[in-house]
């Protein structure tokens, strides 16, 4: 696994990965897409997280018109500790939140995890644009 900084990702598992996408079980999620917070940024990185909730909202957030789902994948290759919310911007990965350069395979899709309500929802959308942070890509 890859080590971008102090300390190597130290969850095994489960993973998830929060989209609006209609995906089933076999796909393969990967890089180059656009970035939910910098729509001209094209991403290097596929993001996910061991924190259920946290795929939830990533799904909350994600642009589209489909319903909010959180997948179950694993990593098809090597992943390290999301930089953008882990040592080089906080301390830790408190996120549980990682990514990778390789596809993640679909195996699953969770149902149960904490729903935005609207006006939560509302919240982290005018918080985000709000933010200026530079993306770690």
């Amino acid at each position: 696994m890859s080590n971008s900084y102090e300390g190597a990702p130290s969850d095994e598992g489960p993973f998830y990965h929060g989209t609006k996408a209609d995906l089933q079980v076999g796909d393969l999620l990967t890089a180059g897409g656009d970035s939910n917070y910098k729509p001209e940024l094209k991403m290097n990185h596929i993001y996910f997280t061991a924190n259920a909730n946290g795929a939830g909202l990533a799904a909350a957030l994600a642009k589209g018109e489909g319903r909010e789902r959180v997948y179950i994948i694993e990593p098809t290759g090597e992943f390290e500790n999301d930089p953008n919310v882990t040592d080089k911007k906080f301390p830790g990965n408190l996120t549980r939140s990682y990514r990778s350069k390789e596809p993640l395979r679909i195996i699953g899709e969770e149902t149960e995890w904490a729903k935005l309500t609207t006006t939560e929802r509302r919240e982290w959308r005018e918080n985000l644009a709000k933010n200026k942070g530079e993306i770690i890509n």
